[in-house]
Parts: C-alpha cells; sequence; structure tokens
C-alpha cells in the first residue's frame, strides 16, 4: 500500500508543479484576469482529465497484457508524444514560453529522482524487474541528480552558459529513449538478457505503477522539448543561433 501511495503522492506533486509553471506563464502574458482565470481552469482540468483516463483505461484490463503491439505505448505514451510535439510546435512562438523561468524546466528533472527510487522498492515487491532500475540498466537516477547540479553551475554561479542546458535537455532526451528501450525489450525481447520470458511483471501494467508510463515520463519529455525551444527562441531574439 506504502508503495502505492507513493507512484500517486509523487504523481499529485508533479501535477501541481506543473499547474504552478502553467499559472506563472499565464500570469506573466495575460492581463485580463477573466481569461487568466479560464485557462488556469482549462489547464487544471486537462491535466486531471487525463489523470481519470489513465485511471479509467487501466481499470479495463486492456493493460495488463504484453500482446504485441504494446497497449500501454499505443494507449498512453503515444498519445502523450503526439501532444507534446503538436502542443509546442504550435505555441512556439508564443510569449508564455519564454515566461517560465529556464531553470525552473531544469529543476523539474529532479523528480526522476524518487521515481527510480520507487522503481527499486518496486523491484523488491516483484513488481518490477531489477533489468530496469538503476540495479540493471537504468541509470536515469544518476541523470536526474545532473539537474540541480546543473542547475546551480549554470544559474547561480554562471560557470556555464544557457547553451549547456540544451545539450544537456538533448542528453535526458536520449537517456529517456534508452528506457523506453529497456521496457520494451526487457518483455518483447528477453533473450537481449538472457531470458526466455518476459522479465517484466505483468503487475506494472496496474494503477497507478502505469502512471510512469501514461505521465511522469511524458512530462519530462515535455519539459526537455519545452526548455529547448525555449532556448533556442531566446538565442534567436539575441541574434545568434546554436
Amino acid at each position: 500500500m506504502a508503495l502505492k501511495v507513493g507512484y500517486i503522492g509523487l504523481s499529485v506533486i508533479m501535477v501541481i508543479i506543473i499547474s504552478l509553471f502553467g499559472s506563472k506563464a499565464i500570469n506573466e502574458t495575460t492581463r485580463n484576469t477573466g481569461k487568466a482565470k479560464k485557462k488556469k481552469i482549462k489547464l487544471i482540468s486537462f491535466l486531471l482529465l487525463w489523470h481519470l483516463y489513465i485511471f479509467l483505461i487501466s481499470q479495463t484490463g486492456i493493460l495488463q497484457s504484453f500482446e504485441f503491439p504494446p497497449k500501454f505505448v499505443l494507449l498512453l505514451i503515444l498519445p502523450v508524444f503526439i501532444f507534446t510535439g503538436i502542443f509546442i510546435y504550435k505555441h512556439r512562438n508564443s510569449d508564455w514560453i519564454q515566461a517560465i523561468p529556464s531553470s525552473w524546466l531544469v529543476y523539474y528533472q529532479s523528480f526522476r529522482i524518487v521515481v527510480e527510487t520507487l522503481f527499486v522498492f518496486s523491484v523488491a515487491q516483484g513488481i518490477l524487474h531489477a533489468n530496469v532500475t538503476i540495479e540493471g540498466y537504468n541509470f536515469d537516477m544518476v541523470f536526474a541528480f545532473t539537474a540541480p547540479l546543473v542547475g546551480v553551475l549554470v544559474y547561480r554561479f554562471n560557470i556555464f552558459s544557457e547553451r549547456a542546458i540544451i545539450w544537456w535537455n538533448y542528453f535526458g532526451l536520449i537517456v529517456i529513449a534508452f528506457i523506453i528501450f529497456l521496457f520494451n525489450s526487457s518483455i518483447y525481447l528477453p533473450e537481449i538478457y538472457g531470458s526466455d520470458a518476459p522479465l517484466m511483471p505483468i503487475e506494472f501494467t496496474a494503477y497507478p505503477y502505469i502512471i510512469v508510463a501514461g505521465f511522469l515520463m511524458p512530462s519530462a519529455v515535455f519539459m526537455h522539448v519545452l526548455s529547448i525551444v525555449q532556448l533556442k527562441k531566446a538565442e534567436i531574439k539575441k541574434g545568434t543561433d546554436f
């Protein structure tokens, strides 16, 4: 029970943080208080509805199958990735993107330390295979620890310029891509790891563990892409480019 509370609790915290990011952007770019309020309600409603969707689809049992094609990819991960691409491309020139402090988008990635810690506890309870955690081949926790470090070096001590952040973001996306491969290969290509059967326990496709694939991981991708767009646009305004 404590492990489930951990996953749900982290998700609630991240929804609050994203809402604060959005509120900051809305307050900075929308003078009409009525419109600002409507935008905030729309943002929060979208986040809550997506979580409701994750919960409801998990209750149908359709995700609790490793038959190909992977249902959790098609019904959870892919829709959010498509949304991220369309949404950020559509708003790439919007003022609200620049209204979010760039340091916030870097520090946001620190939440992945908690995710990876929950993964370790999940292995102990038989919900995950060690292969996809820090005990195996997943080094996302190492990357997550660089978030506060990079943030401090760039935004507090000015040791590196913000240009370094964009490469850090690209590296973060590569790390996530490898993790997605790691999870899927552990299910569909277990022979790579010397096994004849899927290494992933079916329990991880149940709620609330599926929140990782449906919300937490995609939110990290969203913030990485948003940060890249933000920094590139800022550089263009300064008269330089990456």
